[in-house]
C-alpha cells in the first residue's frame, strides 16, 4: 500500500513485481496508513494541505466496498495511526488538537482523547500488549508515553532535535526515535523513556522500522537520499544504502530537488525492504540478503506512507 501525498490516492502494488494492482482515492494529502492485524482494513490520515484535514479513510482490502470517511471533528491534521491488539480500535495523532484519538473503526466514534500537552504529537507506536502507546513531537524534540489503561499520559522526556519516526523493538522493551534536526536516533527504555543509546544517522532520518524478527532497525535519511541500517540488539551500524540514483529526475521536494526517501517497511515474508521514494514517484526495493537496491516501482505522485497488506497476499 502507498499513500500518494499529492495525488490523494493509495496504490496497491504487487509484492511480486510492483505492478498496480488497484487503487483508493483519499481525502486530501493521505500522510500515514495503517492495516489491521487480520489484513481486512487499512485506515488513511488526510492530513489537509492549506486547510487541515479532519477525516481518516477505511479501506476494503478484501471486498469491493467503497472508502468510508470517519470524521474527527475538532481534531485535525491527523498523522500518525496505528491498529489496537483486535483490530476494533486505532490510535490517531492530531497535530492542530494536539491529542492522541482512540477511534472505533466500525462506529467511527472517538472513544477517548487523550491530551498531549505542549507540542503537536506526530507519529505513534503502540506496545505489543496494546496497554501503552508512544508519541513523538517533531517541534518539541520529545518522546511521551502513554497509559492506554487509563487514556492519559504519564511522561514526556527529550529525545532530540526533531524527533519524528518512533518504533518498539520487537522482542524489546526499547522505544526506538529517529530525531531528524539532530541527525540521530535515541534508544528509550519503554518505562522511564531514559536513553540507553544514541546512535548517528546524519541526512535528517525521518522514519524508523524493523525486520520482523527485530535484529535490523532501518532508517530512512530523507536529506541525505540514503537508508542507514543497524545491528539492533548490539547498537552498531550495519551499513549505509545510498537510494538517490545517478542520472535520474527528480521534482523539486520540501528538501530541494531530491529523491526525498521517506517511508520505509520491511517484508517478513521476503528478504526485502521497500522505501517511499517521495521525489522519483518510485519505491525502492531493498534485498536484505546483499543490502543492495535491486529494483525501483512506479508510483503515483509523492509517495510518503507504506503499509504492507499480506493476509491478502
Amino acid at each position: 500500500m502507498v499513500g500518494n501525498k499529492a495525488a490523494d490516492t493509495v496504490w496497491r502494488l504487487s509484492l511480486d513485481d510492483g505492478r498496480k494492482l488497484g487503487e483508493f482515492a483519499t481525502g486530501q494529502a493521505p500522510h500515514e496508513i495503517a492495516v489491521s492485524h487480520d489484513g481486512a482494513l487499512a485506515l488513511v490520515a488526510n492530513y489537509g494541505g492549506k486547510q487541515a484535514g479532519h477525516t481518516l479513510s477505511v479501506l476494503d482490502l478484501r471486498g469491493a466496498a467503497p472508502p468510508r470517511s470517519i470524521g474527527l471533528g475538532e481534531h485535525g491534521r491527523p498523522h500518525g495511526l496505528r491498529f489496537l491488539p483486535g483490530d476494533r480500535e486505532a490510535l490517531v495523532t492530531t497535530e492542530a488538537s494536539r491529542h492522541l484519538l482512540r477511534v472505533d473503526i466500525a462506529s467511527g466514534k472517538i472513544v477517548a482523547a487523550i491530551a498531549l500537552g505542549e507540542g503537536k504529537g506526530h507519529m505513534v507506536a503502540v506496545a505489543v500488549d496494546g496497554k501503552t502507546a508512544y508519541v513523538s513531537k517533531v517541534d518539541r524534540g520529545t518522546v511521551s508515553r502513554i497509559d492506554l489503561t487509563n487514556n492519559s499520559k504519564t511522561d514526556e522526556v527529550d529525545a532530540g532535535k526533531g524527533a519524528e519516526g518512533i518504533a518498539m523493538r520487537p522482542g524489546s522493551d526499547e522505544v526506538w526515535v529517529s530525531n531528524r534536526d539532530a541527525g540521530s536516533v535515541t534508544v528509550h527504555d519503554a518505562k522511564t523513556l531514559a536513553i540507553r543509546a544514541t546512535l548517528p544517522s546524519p541526512g535528517f532520518p525521518i522514519r524508523v522500522v524493523f525486520t520482523a524478527d527485530g535484529r535490523h532497525a532501518l532508517v530512512s535519511n530523507a536529506r541525505a537520499g540514503t537508508l542507514s541500517v543497524f545491528d539492533a540488539k548490539r547498537k552498531k551500524p550495519v551499513t549505509t544504502i545510498a537510494l538517490q540514483r545517478d542520472g535520474a529526475e527528480y521534482r523539486d521536494t520540501m528538501l530541494g530537488r531530491a529523491a526525498l526517501p521517506i517511508g520505509v517497511i520491511a517484508d517478513p515474508k521476503r528478504s526485502r525492504v521497500y522505501v517511499a521514494i517521495s521525489g522519483g514517484d518510485e519505491v525502492a526495493v531493498i534485498d536484505r540478503k546483499r543490502w543492495k537496491v535491486i529494483d525501483q516501482w512506479t508510483t503515483g505522485r509523492e509517495p510518503d506512507a507504506l503499509a504492507l497488506s499480506l493476509a491478502s497476499d
